[in-house]
């Protein structure tokens, strides 16, 4: 494989995009999608325990989402609106080093955190057009994040990682939040998977995704469900995002102050398959910078993947075997690339292992 500078400024410059972005015919992006309808929910409500009708409604409106395609925005939800600024501040911060600094907090094979471009990935194929820094989030370490930049970075980056150790921090705070919207919506207690992620290892993504020249033949982010739980999404006013919802795609418009959150496959199996992990995708533009911040939700790396009881029944059998998230995200590094069907791959990836065991048995 040739490897290309995975610099922003050098890929908004390409007018002619190397081979290995284009897209096949039949996966390039449609621009101008229509906008899809999700319900904004509004949870100034449910945090201050407020209206139980409201709160009721907001929990029917989660679910008739996450039944069919599993996205919704959330609006009052207590994040302070200048954290979000900073964090985008410190995108455009990071993003526009030369590459001989970011590659210090390069990603390292087989892991989920650290600096990564498409140019330097484990693909040669269908590559997409963008930047990321990831970092890895568990709340019972104290400043992981913070200590994880100055530790690739320098002491210069104490207040870089601060700044998204915080973020990581409200991040995890709401997504709790939502875990008990969630539970209530399934008509399960209301702390349930409350209390299941509540030890959790997290990944918060930085996307950075350049203008292209032509942008109708490549993506940002190929078309994918996210194996992870739940994903809240912060996008700026560009827009980009897309969602396969009754056999074709849709924008999710921008709307100031709101988060999209979707559910993602590791929930989807935690519910024997009753809210859906949907398809997704990211295209780009010819104009300007895109950037979204990204929080991934997931459980604690040993803590067993299994449906709720009651949601598991004659009615709707189990659909998936038991896992672990360390072996699903190990999967998705090692073996597949996340994509349509990520989690099918999976459960037959881990039918196939037990197979072999017991034979050798």
């Amino acid at each position: 494989m040739v490897h290309y500078l995975p610099n922003g400024a050098i890929l908004g410059s390409e007018s002619n995009i190397p081979s290995q972005f284009i897209w096949p015919d039949d996966e390039k992006p449609c621009l101008d999608a229509p906008e899809l309808a999700i319900p904004t929910i509004d949870l100034g409500h449910f945090l201050c325990g407020g209206d139980p009708f409201a709160v009721s409604k907001a929990a029917e409106a989660v679910n008739e989402a996450c039944k069919k395609h599993g996205f919704f925005l959330v609006v009052n939800h207590g994040v302070d609106s200048g954290l979000v600024d900073k964090a985008h501040q410190c995108m455009d911060m990071f993003f526009g080093l030369q590459l001989s600094r970011k590659q210090k907090a390069q990603r390292k094979v087989g892991e989920s955190y650290g600096y990564a471009s498409s140019f330097v990935g484990r693909f040669s194929s269908k590559l997409p057009w963008k930047e990321t820094l990831s970092f890895r989030f568990c709340p019972d370490t104290q400043n992981i994040v913070e200590n994880y930049m100055v530790n690739r970075m320098g002491e210069d980056f104490r207040d870089f990682g601060r700044i998204y150790q915080e973020y990581c921090e409200a991040m995890n705070k709401l997504s709790l939040q939502l875990m008990e919207l969630l539970g209530i919506s399934l008509g399960l207690d209301q702390a349930y998977f409350k209390n299941f992620f509540e030890e959790n290892d997290s990944i918060l993504r930085l996307n950075h995704y350049p203008p292209c020249r032509k942008p109708d033949s490549t993506l940002g982010t190929g078309p994918h469900s996210d194996p992870t739980s739940l994903t809240i999404l912060h996008q700026d006013q560009v827009g980009g995002l897309q969602v396969f919802s009754d056999e074709n795609w849709h924008a999710i418009a921008p709307i100031p102050g709101a988060f999209v959150v979707n559910i993602g496959d590791t929930f989807m199996a935690l519910t024997n398959g009753v809210y859906k992990s949907c398809l997704h995708r990211a295209v780009v533009n010819n104009r300007v910078v895109r950037r979204s911040l990204a929080f991934f939700l997931c459980p604690k790396m040993d803590k067993p993947v299994t449906p709720a009881a009651g949601l598991a029944n004659a009615a709707n059998p189990r659909r998936y075997p038991n896992f672990t998230w360390a072996s699903f995200l190990d999967f998705t590094q090692r073996h597949y690339r996340a994509d349509m069907k990520t989690l099918d791959a999976f459960s037959k990836w881990i039918q196939e292992q037990e197979s072999t065991q017991k034979v050798i048995a």
